[in-house]
């Protein structure tokens, strides 16, 4: 719980279009940031006071920019007000690249610029440039993304907002059934119907995984433990790379049959594996399946 005394952490994301807001704010949202894109200046100061309110979340990162270019002048009238404002820590991030590589991202994305929708995209450049030169000297952080891929702005983000011990790295198991299809939010999905089946033991048939008799069952086998040993390494291996690359999140399916036993037990298992060194979550999606198709037998 937050303590509701704590200051309003407020983050302006504004630059030049095409320098990279979007990846910004996904990664601030990555960070438990309460993220909004395109917020009328105008409407700031009663965002804020709702936040102040909020007991849970006190960091706030919102994108200003040419879309609203006509609220310019409410915001710097805004950003004024928040010197005085003792319950307010407000740092403003400005995205910047150099011209070249801003025509050549346009190009490539085939999207006009918004202050030249019919023209040329260094016509508009050239006139955001003017706009915005008064904000940009105002900005705390200001970050030049001309050389800078996706992941390497997100590290710098990461870096800069990041708050010390925070986790911005989790593991997510996800047990379910290939009856009933894949997670298709399942970055890796692993099939252990290769195992021995618990389903036909009579005494577990109406058991999950979550029972100590059927997880008991299920890691006795000499090809779960060699499966879970195997399988252990690899995770040690690519997890780390997958973090560095810049994932937030990484969803790992576990599949059996009905998603019942075998996937839930493993779940389990590999989530309490991984949780001493990553954040880690555990779902079982099909585990009341059964009941659900009981009920409307």
């Amino acid at each position: 719980m937050v303590n509701s005394n704590q200051k309003v952490e407020l983050v302006i994301i504004t630059g030049m279009s095409g320098a990279g807001k979007t990846v910004a704010v996904q990664s601030l949202e990555d960070l438990g940031y309460f993220c909004v894109d395109n917020l009328p200046p105008a409407l700031l100061p009663k965002f804020l006071e709702l936040m102040k309110e909020n007991k849970d979340n006190k960091k706030l990162a919102v994108v200003m920019d040419l879309r609203g270019r006509e609220f310019f002048d409410a915001l710097y009238e805004t950003l004024s007000q928040f010197t005085s404002d003792e319950d307010i820590r407000e740092h403003v991030l400005f995205l910047d690249a150099n011209t070249e590589t801003l025509v050549k991202r346009y190009k490539e994305s085939r999207r006009s610029h918004p202050l030249a929708p019919d023209g040329l995209p260094l016509d508009g450049i050239k006139q955001e440039r003017e706009i915005l030169d008064e904000l940009k000297g105002r900005a705390q952080t200001i970050i030049d993304t001309s050389e800078l891929s996706a992941r390497g702005l997100r590290e710098k983000i990461l870096h800069t907002y990041k708050e010390e011990k925070q986790h911005v790295f989790s593991v997510q198991f996800v047990s379910f059934g290939f009856k009933h299809g894949i997670p298709i939010d399942a970055d890796l999905v692993f099939d252990v119907r290769f195992l021995p089946n618990p389903h036909y033991v009579e005494s577990m048939r109406e058991l999950t995984g979550l029972n100590q008799e059927v997880s008991s069952y299920v890691m006795k086998w000499k090809e779960t433990r060699q499966f879970l040993r195997k399988l252990t390494d690899l995770l040690d291996y690519m997890l780390p790379h997958y973090q560095r690359e810049g994932k937030s999140q990484l969803v790992i399916g576990i599949g059996c049959t009905g998603g019942q036993h075998r996937s839930v037990a493993l779940a389990q298992k590999l989530s309490d594996i991984v949780q001493g060194q990553y954040t880690s979550h555990v779902y079982h999606r099909d585990i009341d399946k059964r009941k659900e198709k009981q009920k409307y037998d």
